[in-house]
């Protein structure tokens, strides 16, 4: 009798998704608000922000960089794994990857955000979106969704080893008062009563990452605050970075370096927000502004996306 064929193991990679061209902006902000026109203000102002960055956002392309190399790092066992990308407000769309992943046959699936901290708006909302499509498909597919992966040890590895180069760069009588500011990306505070993880998932990366650069000292001072908060009204989770910024100023501090550890790839709330923005809001206060590089392709991370799969594979797999 001939061996049996190992099992074939779908991963799909879910992401907000983005633009890839400004004429794309507004049917992709039409897709985010549920079909609602964006009024011509923020129209214009996203446009700008996108124009900014070159036209549109790296984020599928640099999604579509790890998943080749989450998928070259897995097939290195016994299973045989394919690895899709699927967008929840752009293309390529979650519910168009499943029908391509029930096409194309598997035994089962595995879906993993991009997002490492878990947050029912953001992680629940892309499983959701996985569970209706393979509903609505009268898919029969096993398949487990991956809720929180915010500790993986190679995904704190990750950011430590940036964080050790960006201070690295600094010379040595600057390195010590450079404020080290972990970002993350914010969200309606409303959260905050319905129970929702997100603020302690972020707080456990950002202790890994301080824990492994040993940032507690004295000399090397640290601070949080949330990023990017988006156009619905109503208050969202703070502190702001631009309130950190104003508390620098008045303490005259000088070199702040931003450490996005809610983002793994860059895209516009990181080549925008970030590197212009915040930069520039910083630079009028006399205060230089860095930040790290995204984790995009780095080694270490497609390690801990890899990790992320295999310790979510049913044991009937292993």
């Amino acid at each position: 009798m001939g061996e049996m064929s190992p099992s074939k193991v779908a991963v799909l990679l879910m992401a907000h998704g983005s633009p890839n061209s400004l004429d794309e902006i507004e049917p992709f902000l039409c897709h985010i608000m549920k079909d609602r026109k964006p009024s011509p203000e923020v129209m214009t102002e996203i446009k700008e922000r996108y124009r900014l960055i070159g036209g549109k956002s790296p984020l599928l392309e640099i999604s579509q960089q790890q998943a080749k190399g989450l998928e070259a790092s897995l097939n290195e066992g016994t299973c045989r794994f394919k690895v899709y990308i699927g967008m929840r407000h752009w293309d390529p769309f979650i519910k168009d990857t499943v029908k391509e992943i029930l096409e194309e046959g598997a035994d089962h699936l595995i879906a993993v955000s991009l997002a490492p901290q878990y947050s029912k708006l953001s992680v629940g909302a892309y499983i959701e979106t996985l569970k209706q499509a393979l509903s609505e498909a009268g898919s029969p597919l096993p398949m487990t969704a991956v809720q929180s992966w915010c500790d993986q040890p190679f995904l704190l590895d990750a950011f430590a080893e940036n964080l050790k180069e960006s201070l690295d760069a600094y010379t040595e009588d600057v390195r010590p008062s450079v404020q080290i500011l972990f970002t993350a990306h914010s969200l309606p505070e409303r959260i905050l009563k319905e129970g929702d993880p997100y603020p302690k998932e972020v707080a456990a990366t950002v202790a890994g990452v301080v824990e492994r650069r040993r940032l507690n000292l004295p000399n090397q001072p640290w601070r949080f605050a949330y990023q990017s908060k988006g156009l619905r009204p109503g208050k969202w989770l703070g502190p702001e970075v631009e309130e950190v910024i104003r508390e620098m100023a008045e303490k005259k501090e000088r070199h702040l370096l931003v450490v996005p550890i809610g983002f793994v790839s860059d895209h516009v709330e990181i080549l925008y927000d970030v590197d212009i923005l915040y930069k520039e809001t910083a630079a009028k206060e006399e205060i230089e502004l860095r930040r790290t590089q995204s984790l995009n392709t780095h080694p270490l991370f497609i390690r801990a996306l890899a990790g992320v799969v295999l310790s979510s594979l049913p044991s009937s797999l292993k």
